[in-house]
């Protein structure tokens, strides 16, 4: 019999140490808005309406708090000693990339977090979830073990929840989360099939990127597969074009995104296309389920386009039955700004077809840093005993909202240079920002590495 569930979304919030440090190479955005002046205020405020307004729409929406920055444990591991500024000091003097990789505030992506499969999928009737290492870029791979401590906070019932380390940091288990994968289903609580897409096979000679790395590797996927003890036939792997991540896709969400049995995706997102969804379709209608893609050709919307307006890193939600049926897309405001992408988007609700509605947010302080609607989020599904289960105080509703938006204003600069990053007051700040935080959402005391350490 199939349960009933629901897909939730746990969104990011966007950290205190908010910049532009340029550290993500191959990520066109980042690149380009190299040493601008942020705002982080403004960017946590953006986050949280994006939240809300979805919240208002009567989707399960969640939060996850951000992450203790400037790392100290890191500055510390790489030969800086003394007092927590002296670190800072020395770091800004003699490495002002280590410091800014340090100070990196990109865990507010939260597709990056982990890869989830729901209860209906696993052997053993949970939701797992395995954080990644996102081994390929040093101001992420630092990330990994208070991702890991956030989620079991938040998903801690081991009736319900298993949690996996991340995967080594080798280079041929590089993963970089749910960004490059996507679940497949008729109902949310009945078997699906699960999507992992890699950039790079490390043991074969399939073709390659030549400009920008590829982050994801296969046998990253098939790992996590088998820790979260998926059936053979319930995965289908695929390989991301090299194309496009050559032009700038340097994780799937950038090029495709699915939900329930539709998949909006460019015409260039897979190596051999067509016979990746031709598996895709034949997984799901063993399950009694009829795959719907969107395929968008690059006469409509160029590669160029698609990296420049994000216009698959948005979120693709279902609409209840009473709306119509069908799906809503959260999209950017630079799709707006695109003359070809946003033709392609009006045309596409007018033709009746799986997306009936437009959503459009204003997030251009994680746009400029290469991060749209999709990357601020981490889906995951729950039955009814599932959601109850998770730690109540992430839920976003009015009282919550509130307290997050008052905290924000109260705790974050409203600007921040790259040279700033070298004031040891931004420390003390994050600090003081995060015991608030871990007190409003009801975190416990021992959450962040200056806390435990107390």
């Amino acid at each position: 019999m199939t349960r009933f569930a629901i897909e939730a979304n746990f969104d990011g919030l966007v950290g205190p140490t908010h910049n532009y440090a340029g550290l993500s190479f191959g990520n066109v955005a980042s690149a380009n808005n190299a040493n601008r002046v942020s705002n982080p205020r403004e960017a946590a405020l953006q986050g949280l309406a994006k939240m809300k307004a979805l919240a208002d729409l009567g989707y399960a929406q969640g939060v996850l708090p951000p992450q203790e920055r400037p790392s100290v444990a890191m500055l510390r591991t790489l030969g800086f000693s003394g007092s927590d500024g002296a670190m800072i000091r020395e770091a800004a003097r003699t490495a002002p990339a280590l410091l800014g990789a340090a100070c990196s505030a990109a865990s507010m992506w939260t597709a990056n977090a982990a890869t989830v499969s729901p209860s209906a999928d696993t052997a053993d009737g949970r939701v797992h979830f395995t954080a990644a290492n996102l081994c390929s870029k040093l101001h992420r791979a630092i990330e990994h073990d208070t991702t890991s401590r956030v989620l079991r906070v938040a998903f801690g019932d081991a009736s319900h929840f298993a949690h996996h380390d991340a995967l080594p940091g080798w280079p041929s288990l590089g993963d970089e989360g749910a960004a490059n994968h996507t679940r497949l289903c008729g109902a949310y609580g009945e078997r699906g099939v699960e999507f992992f897409v890699y950039g790079r096979d490390d043991l074969s000679s399939a073709p390659a990127p030549r400009r920008f790395p590829a982050r994801q590797t296969l046998q990253a996927s098939q790992a996590i597969a088998r820790l979260h003890g998926l059936a053979e036939d319930d995965v289908v792997f695929a390989q991301q074009h090299p194309d496009a991540i050559d032009a700038g896709v340097f994780h799937n969400d950038v090029i495709a995104v699915g939900n329930g049995n539709v998949l909006f995706c460019h015409a260039q997102a897979f190596v051999d296309q067509p016979a990746v969804l031709a598996r895709l379709r034949e997984r799901l209608a063993a399950r009694g389920a009829e795959l719907e893609v969107i395929e968008v050709s690059s006469d409509a919307v160029s590669l160029e386009d698609t990296v420049g307006s994000y216009l698959f890193n948005s979120q693709l939600l279902a609409r209840p039955p009473d709306a119509g049926g069908g799906m809503r897309l959260v999209v950017p405001q630079e799709c707006r700004e695109r003359t070809a992408v946003w033709r392609y988007l009006e045309s596409l609700v007018a033709d009746d077809g799986p997306i009936r509605e437009l959503h459009v947010f204003d997030l251009r302080e994680s746009m400029r840093n290469g991060g749209g609607p999709a990357c601020l989020r981490l889906r995951v599904v729950l039955t009814e005993q599932e959601r109850r289960a998770t730690h109540a105080g992430l839920w976003i509703d009015d009282a919550r909202y509130a307290a997050l938006t008052d905290w924000v204003k109260r705790h974050y600069r409203d600007r921040l240079a790259v040279s700033d990053l070298a004031d040891p007051a931004l420390l003390d700040e994050c600090r003081t920002a995060l015991d608030d935080l871990t007190r409003l959402l009801g975190l416990g005391a021992d959450l962040y590495p200056f806390q435990r350490n107390a």
